[in-house]
């Protein structure tokens, strides 16, 4: 495979480590083997966690002024720029990511999203008045009331295989910034594109033990992490079954969590609206082939015009282009596994038997012997009880339901055990906004959509618990002490 990641060694407390195992990384385009790597030995991974408590316990870099901190997270962002052809080709390789979408929508916004996220961190009051009523001041002799947001300490930093890049500096430049020292623990499907931080926190001078990177082919690493009594918190991407162990491993030792998992998001199109559904239909699955958990997968329409739609959204997806992601014209590429597309077959096959029907695609696409490819695929469902409404696919699939008024459509949308992201379109904004409002879900896109570091992320109900970017990002890997300061006078 060329142009691909050659250093292949975790990274723990400032030294490259080998000597694991080696487990094979599939490319899920060609079933053919991207590399092998080895894996972090147990042993190696517990040296991480020791040091990245020593590293926090010394002050080295969580008593580092702001802007010193700032400066090497900046030299670390440097660095990976000068990457960007054997990031963006692992990318490619290793998650089968049509090249556009990991070159534009993971290296660049991603960057652009660190960057970001540092210049918010030093705009924000780290320590601040805290109001208190007058009489208790007087009464209490108290000079002066202070909020001071501190790092939290060791985190556990666990990301997902569909965005492995982007999702890694969401959670490592907050944390960092904050003065935490960090493990970092990819997706086994997708550990390629990660291991690049070792190098790019050497380069940029970051203190031992600040930042390590560990991969495994299994799940004994992770355990280790959300058990050992030295990690403060555990930041997790990815299902929400998964996210209920982590919050039962954690919990022995009261371990802070932050979780942004499953999702099923609705896009809700008013009257006046109906005519864009091309678009957000083509959102949901064109460069993540629907593997996002914010893929608003249920798309909800007055049914006066479900036919309509229907017959719009399959012309739509019949001009998607389904391709090896190394072709500039593919819009979707493969899902990440056999089993995530075995895991689609069984949705549709369930959808249909629960009364759903199949409008367009539905299983795997001719021409392709080897890969794990699944059509766009459009499901007219009959209600939002079905299979494919409830239930995250994590696929190319669409399920188009019919709504009979605004109240119905909020109903349908919150019926659901997620609420992770939601979109609303109207020609009158005001009216799609007040929609917007009455949705239980963390974010919602009324006509357009944001991807910043000062726009938060994160879910209501089984969509997980805290947020990432933002302000709230932020706090989110600091701990808030009152200081309160009197006169013995």
């Amino acid at each position: 495979m060329e142009n691909i990641l050659a250093d292949h060694r975790s990274y723990i407390a400032g030294d490259p480590v080998t000597g694991g195992e080696a487990f094979a990384v599939e490319n899920p385009a060609d079933e053919s083997r991207v590399a092998e790597i080895p894996a972090t030995p147990l042993p190696e991974i517990d040296r991480a966690i020791r040091e990245a408590r020593r590293a926090f316990d010394s002050g080295v870099w969580a008593d580092a002024p702001a802007e010193d901190r700032a400066a090497v997270l900046r030299a670390l962002l440097s660095y990976l720029e000068t990457m960007r052809e054997p990031l963006v080709a692992t990318m490619v390789a290793e998650a089968g990511q049509p090249r556009m979408f990991a070159e534009r929508s993971q290296f660049l916004s991603g960057l652009a999203m660190a960057r970001g996220m540092i210049d918010l961190y030093l705009s924000l009051s780290h320590e601040e008045p805290n109001p208190v009523p007058v009489d208790d001041l007087i009464r209490g002799r108290v000079a002066l009331s202070l909020r001071r947001h501190e790092p939290v300490g060791v985190v556990a930093a666990i990301t997902p295989y569909n965005a492995a890049f982007i999702m890694a500096l969401q959670k490592l430049v907050p944390a960092l910034m904050a003065g935490n020292s960090v493990i970092l623990r990819p997706s086994p499907l997708t550990p390629i594109s990660s291991l690049i931080f070792g190098a790019a926190a050497e380069a940029a001078g970051l203190p031992r033990g600040v930042l390590s990177v560990v991969v495994e082919p299994g799940s004994a690493g992770a355990e280790l992490l959300t058990t050992h009594p030295a990690v403060d918190m555990v930041s997790f991407t990815g299902s929400t079954a998964v996210g209920r162990s982590i919050m039962a491993q954690a919990a022995p030792t009261l371990k802070r969590v932050a979780l942004e998992l499953g999702g099923k998001s609705a896009q809700i199109y008013l009257d006046d609206a109906v005519g864009k559904v091309a678009t957000g239909a083509a959102a949901v699955i064109g460069g993540t082939a629907g593997q996002a958990c914010v893929a608003a997968t249920r798309m909800l329409v007055p049914r006066e015009h479900k036919d309509e739609v229907l017959e719009l959204v399959s012309r739509t997806y019949a001009g998607l282009v389904v391709g090896t992601p190394a072709d500039p014209s593919t819009t979707i590429g493969p899902l990440i596994s056999a089993a995530q597309r075995e895991r689609c077959e069984r949705i549709v096959d369930r959808a249909v038997d629960k009364g759903a029907t199949v409008v367009r695609g539905g299983g795997r696409p001719s021409g392709f012997p080897r890969g794990y490819y699944f059509e766009p695929t459009v499901l007219d469902v009959p209600d939002n009880g079905n299979p494919a409404a409830q239930e995250e696919i994590f696929g190319p699939i669409l399920s188009v339901l019919g709504y009979r008024d605004i109240d119905d459509a909020v109903r349908i949308a919150n019926d659901s055990p997620y609420g992770l992201s939601g979109q609303v379109y109207g020609a009158d904004p005001a009216a799609a906004t007040a929609v917007a409002r009455r949705l239980r879900t963390g974010a919602v896109n009324v006509n357009t959509a944001l991807f910043s570091a000062y726009a938060p992320s994160g879910g209501y109900k089984q969509s997980g618990l805290g947020r990432e970017r933002g302000p709230d990002g932020i706090r989110a890997f600091q701990e808030v002490k009152h200081l309160v300061i009197g006169d013995l006078r």
